[in-house]
């Protein structure tokens, strides 16, 4: 039973428009969850704000009645970040999807929350610009929750995480407040960078409403390939290579044949090679001379650096052997039902903890099937435990909750994060002190009663 909202508050809220709000059950179920799919959505109401102005006004009408808000974007994170389990009001961004003309000198773009992804860069792409975030979701994705989440991708090992392309952030505090911070200035040395608590606070300290984004010139040429490699030793081999080599690495990309087998039987797609291998890499290069990427194919083969390999001849084909990534994580979600890990090892510690990892899941966990990819070049593994067919879903999800406890055991030996990409949100608050220390989680706490006292915002996320 979900707590009702206060007499009168949806009636204030429909002021702005019968459009703006809705507490249709269809609504509800959508707009109430992300994409773990763990928690059951019961969220009391949905609003739609158009503008900056609409969300100061819910958000002062929520502050006055005591309704709690969980902010919305395209609901493609992975920790329950977006997730609205007990009567709160869902504040919905993807009405707020402007996207301003591209500053082509000043290298920069002023787009709503609401923007998606992918547009940003159809936008940009036409002035020969980027904004160089991307990831699978990116055709679903918007641009707030990439800042709340502080997203990564596929491109990090190359260009960084989303905090390092946002220029300026305009924020509505939980009183209606609106701060405008940092404006289109690349350099802006004027005290404490208050744009940087919003970004990556999954919506817990402010809504995210608009962004000044900056952007990097669009690549002139991308030479993608696709390696079979002998285990996580051969993946590291490679890497330590091509990352001395006179080639700029734009992604590292890693996927073992259980994932690859997992990808096969959902999409309509084949495998580049005609024997599987323990793992894959996919290599993407940026402006590279021709020739000077097929010297380096060759001697990876010479140096016997690969089992075998195939290097992209087109735009097309380029686009096919990112599927063979970029389409896992929904193949799995289609195959079976996975409970998905986002964590991150220094480089150096990956082998040694996938080792142990192994180890412990052959002893307590036997039978299950671990399916891994990720952004190895920057330390990122997508780890995801598939669910035995002759379990039933409440056993599995209460024994995950132990093998989540010996993993991240194992990421605190080695110095690692819990969530590299995706945040705390639900599902991993309560190993948020495997990565943070007490005093940094009491900072944490001293900052949200600061923005938030009552704890209105994104209720029950992050710290709890």
């Amino acid at each position: 039973m979900t707590a009702a909202l206060p007499s009168g508050f949806l009636d204030e809220l429909r002021r702005l428009g019968d459009d703006r709000i809705s507490v249709d059950p269809a609504d509800l179920a959508t707009y109430g969850r992300d994409w773990t799919k763990v928690y059951a959505p019961a969220p009391a109401a949905v609003a739609w704000p158009r503008s900056t102005d609409e969300v100061a006004a819910i958000l002062r009408a929520c502050d006055a009645a005591g309704v709690r808000v969980v902010p919305s974007g395209g609901r493609t994170g992975l920790a329950g970040g977006a997730v609205a389990r007990d009567g709160e009001l869902v504040l919905s961004l993807e009405r707020m999807r402007r996207i301003d003309p591209v500053d082509v000198v000043g290298a920069t773009v002023r787009v709503q929350a609401g923007a998606i992804t992918a547009e940003v860069h159809e936008r940009c792409a036409a002035h020969g610009l980027t904004w160089p975030v991307d990831f699978a979701s990116k055709g679903s994705s918007q641009i707030g929750g990439n800042i709340a989440t502080n997203a990564g991708g596929v491109k990090v090992i190359r260009y960084g995480l989303t905090r390092q392309w946002v220029l300026g952030l305009q924020v509505v505090l939980i009183d209606g407040t609106v701060l405008e911070l940092g404006g289109a200035l690349e350099k802006n040395n004027t005290g404490v960078d208050l744009r940087q608590l919003f970004i990556g606070s999954e919506g817990t300290l402010g809504v995210i409403t608009e962004a000044t984004l900056k952007l990097a010139p669009r690549p002139r040429r991308l030479d993608v390939m696709v390696f079979a490699v002998d285990g996580l030793a051969g993946v590291l081999r490679l890497f330590r290579d091509v990352r001395h080599s006179e080639l700029t690495l734009a992604a590292f990309e890693f996927f073992t044949q259980r994932s690859l087998d997992r990808l096969l039987r959902h999409r309509a797609l084949r495998s580049p090679f005609d024997q599987p291998s323990d793992a894959y890499v996919l290599v993407e290069v940026e402006d590279a001379e021709r020739e000077d990427v097929e010297a380096w194919v060759a001697s990876v083969f010479e140096r016997d650096l690969a089992i075998d390999g195939v290097l992209a001849q087109s735009a097309t084909q380029a686009a096919e052997l990112w599927q063979l990534r970029e389409g896992i994580s929904e193949s799995l979600s289609a195959t079976g039902m996975p409970h998905k890990n986002d964590i991150a090892l220094p480089v150096a510690a990956l082998e040694a903890f996938c080792a142990e990892l192994d180890a412990v899941f052959a002893a307590r966990y036997p039978g299950w099937e671990i399916c891994l990819f990720g952004h190895i070049g920057d330390g990122n593994l997508h780890v995801n435990w598939m669910k035995p067919d002759d379990m039933s879903k409440d056993e599995f999800l209460a024994r995950v909750h132990d093998a989540d406890r010996d993993m991240f055991e194992l990421v605190k030996t080695h110095r690692g994060s819990v969530s590299a990409e995706h945040g705390i949100g639900l599902l991993k608050r309560e190993w948020l002190g495997y990565s943070r220390s007490p005093d940094e989680i009491a900072m944490m706490r001293a900052i949200k009663a600061a923005l938030d006292p009552r704890g209105l915002l994104n209720p029950g996320k992050v710290l709890g």
